[in-house]
């Protein structure tokens, strides 16, 4: 059977990748969870479409990583939250917020899975958050999480 994988499935491929699976691993698991769709020729064309504008965004090497490195440490992101008592914080701020908030702070677009917060913040005030944009490339920002008024 000729999939065409839609999420990061371990050991077969990543999205947009195009795979060919036993009929029951595909009917029976892959369909059914949403990890892949029917490979069409329809569905392979907008693939490539997907994959060159994912290039466009990728990070092309480390020179590149550190452009982008030296842009995000000098962003100054804030994240507004609502308090109990104006430092602990009802819930926590997660590293899929602290991607919103660097691309609503102007930043580049970051993948929350490269966002690192070091668990959970669920305090108040200024906390170190690193962002890995290529192997040997990490960048460190200060995020500042605000009581809502």
């Amino acid at each position: 059977m000729k999939l065409i994988l839609t999420t990061d499935v371990a050991g077969l491929g990543e999205p947009g990748d195009i795979v060919d699976v036993r009929d029951g691993y595909g009917r029976n698991f892959l369909l059914p969870q949403g990890h892949a769709i029917l490979a069409t020729k329809g569905a392979e064309k907008q693939v490539a479409t997907i994959k060159r504008a994912q290039l466009a965004r990728e990070i092309r090497g480390t020179d590149h990583a550190n452009e982008v490195k030296q842009a995000l440490e000098k962003l100054s992101v804030s994240i507004t939250a609502r308090t109990a008592d104006g430092a602990k914080l009802f819930g926590s701020i997660s590293s899929a917020d602290v991607a919103a908030a660097i691309k609503a702070a102007g930043g580049p677009t970051v993948d929350k899975r490269a966002v690192d917060v070091g668990g959970h913040i669920k305090s108040t005030g200024s906390h170190p958050v690193s962002v890995t944009l290529h192997p040997g490339v990490t960048a460190t920002l200060a995020v500042t999480v605000v009581a809502a008024k």
